[in-house]
């Protein structure tokens, strides 16, 4: 063992451990290869190489592939769940404010930073490939439109919100949309008019 050698494994040693970093890493690692290469390519070998640790360093935190895929998506679902709580807190109507939040998470104009994109696409892309995460989807859905049961229970807001999922499959699936944001504002309007009408 040369001295450089022995002063890389003295430092190594020396290093403070940060397991939440590691793990923070993982995930980003796991969800970039899913939106890339595809959820087929997001092997242990592969997180472990875009991270820099051993396979075993990636096994440490997640027992399986499924169990690292699963909060993969939990993460997504996380972040998507706090972007769409914040915009209804900022939001001076109740009537409407779940679908107003909903449209603004999941219709990109290109604002978004790029990692927020990315959580949402990690979303779709797994919940999409996978029937265990697709009836989560549903279930936390159903969670939301209950809960919001009195303020965006209409027919209207519910075809706003389909309109919504289209126009971030068509981003996704790389179709063009001619003046999203002119129709971001008319999902917008249609939310406010449906108020109007209901009271």
């Amino acid at each position: 063992m040369n001295m450089d050698t022995k002063m890389e494994t003295k430092n190594a040693h020396k290093r403070k451990k940060q397991p939440e970093l590691v793990r923070r890493a993982l995930l980003d690692e796991a969800a970039r290869i899913t939106l890339e290469q595809g959820l087929s390519k997001v092997t242990f070998q592969a997180v472990a190489d875009a991270v820099g640790v051993t396979k075993g360093g990636v096994m440490h935190h997640f027992a399986t592939k499924d169990a690292l895929i699963l909060e993969v998506f939990y993460d997504a679902m996380t972040k998507f769940e706090a972007e769409v709580n914040a915009a209804m807190a900022k939001d001076p109507v109740s009537y409407g404010s779940f679908t107003r939040a909903y449209i603004d998470a999941t219709i990109s104009l290109g604002e978004k930073g790029q990692a927020e994109f990315n959580s949402q696409a990690t979303l779709y892309v797994l919940m999409l490939g996978d029937r265990m995460l697709r009836e989560r989807w549903a279930e936390w859905s159903n969670e939301q439109l209950k809960k919001y049961a009195a303020t965006d229970n209409s027919e209207t807001l519910c075809m706003v919100r389909l309109v919504a999922d289209g126009i971030w499959l068509s981003d996704f699936s790389g179709i063009d949309i001619s003046d999203k944001a002119s129709i971001r504002e008319r999902l917008i309007n249609m939310t406010q008019q449906d108020f109007d009408k209901q009271f």
